[in-house]
């Protein structure tokens, strides 16, 4: 079994790319032209142990409410890497880069022994590409040991567009995945939330997240106002967590600071809409708001990786250990959405009388309106 690399957000977001005939082979890239959506999937004991002796159907998923079928991919453990070390140089990242600069050793076991292509991004209030794609692990890990502060701008989210962007132009026979290192509050992306979104799923990426607090004043204090809003004329912005228009369900909150009230209200008036409209909905702002609170927890939720805290840099190497031993360790499903709809789908896979087995996978993905009209086959 095998990561196969894809949905951002991220989706990163979570369907097969539709590609001329090639002599080479194809595997799955996550597009949203695509009408097939990949679910890697981690499954773990009550021990921690993973676990490899499951079928498909042990599983079982919905999107948007709506129960899929699954097939189960058989193992895909040869599969070619193509891995992004994305790291905050700036803002809060700059006092742990003396965290980075022994990481060869570590990166190298991430990457495994399969063929890679490694690049590195460094990101302050702006992303730019330190490493090009390489096979030589040793060039990366230099990179990352020369890395130089940078200003006083945390801007993850244009960080991880940027790299995501990278990733698309690799080969489509490489599985993607980013390996992201920052705090956990964006300050200063020029994103907007729902192109974010929309960067983060749409891909068959997978991050894997390592963050460090930004303080809990910066949280409390960084609401609705430091990303960019995308408004739209009648329809749902995602700058916000929770929508609030002037008139209609939302306009009756007597209380536009009570946050958890205004959180509840939400969902009512959302699923007063018909399903699956109302899931999807409710599921694209608890994404946007849990972009606001914690990036790299998120998007790593969102696309099936993992997230971790970062304290020193020995729990750095100790996380960045398991997730070598967990990326090419995944049950790799995929589905046929029935209802393929534009914009965010809610995916939740669970285990079928499987109570203490814990499953890790993608909660989301962003389909265009041109995957939503494909036919199916």
């Amino acid at each position: 079994m095998k990561l196969c690399a894809g949905i951002a957000l991220l989706s990163a977001s979570i369907a097969l790319a539709q590609a001329p005939p090639s002599s080479a082979p194809q595997a799955p890239a996550l597009r949203t032209q695509s009408t097939v959506v990949l679910v890697p999937a981690l499954v773990r004991n009550g021990k921690g142990e993973l676990v490899f002796t499951l079928k498909v159907d042990d599983f079982r998923v919905t999107d948007d409410g709506v129960e899929q079928t699954l097939t189960l991919d058989q193992d895909t453990g040869s599969e070619p890497l193509a891995l992004v070390v994305a790291v905050e140089a700036g803002g809060a990242g700059a006092p742990k880069l003396d965290s980075y600069r022994n990481l060869s050793a570590v990166i190298a076991a991430v990457v495994g022994g399969v063929p890679h292509r490694v690049a590195v991004v460094a990101f302050d209030s702006a992303p730019r590409l330190l490493q090009d794609f390489t096979p030589d692990l040793d060039a990366a890990g230099a990179t990352l040991h020369d890395l130089d502060p940078g200003d006083k701008g945390a801007a993850i989210l244009d960080g991880l567009k940027f790299s995501v962007d990278l990733l698309r132009r690799q080969p489509p026979a490489y599985r993607r995945a980013i390996l992201l290192v920052s705090e956990t509050i964006d300050h200063g992306s020029q994103t907007q939330m729902e192109d974010a979104l929309r960067a983060i799923s749409d891909t068959n990426t997978a991050i894997y997240s390592l963050g460090f607090s930004s303080g809990k004043a910066d949280a409390a204090n960084y609401g609705y106002h430091e990303l960019p809003v995308h408004k739209t004329e009648g329809g749902f912005g995602l700058g916000n967590a929770y929508p609030n228009p002037p008139h209609g369900c939302m306009g009756k909150d007597p209380d536009p600071d009570a946050t958890q009230n205004k959180a509840v209200q939400a969902y009512d008036c959302l699923t007063q809409l018909i399903p699956p409209l109302a899931l999807a909905k409710m599921a694209a702002i608890r994404a946007a708001d849990g972009l606001q609170r914690n990036v790299p927890e998120t998007v790593a939720q969102l696309t099936g990786g993992e997230y971790f805290k970062f304290e020193n840099s020995r729990s750095l190497v100790r996380s960045l250990l398991t997730i070598s031993n967990h990326m090419p360790n995944r049950y790799v499903l995929s589905f046929q959405p029935q209802s393929p709809h534009p914009g965010f789908h809610s995916v939740e896979l669970r285990l079928r009388d499987r109570p203490s087995l814990r499953v890790t996978a993608r909660s989301g993905y962003w389909a265009d309106s041109d995957a939503a009209a494909a036919p199916h086959p």
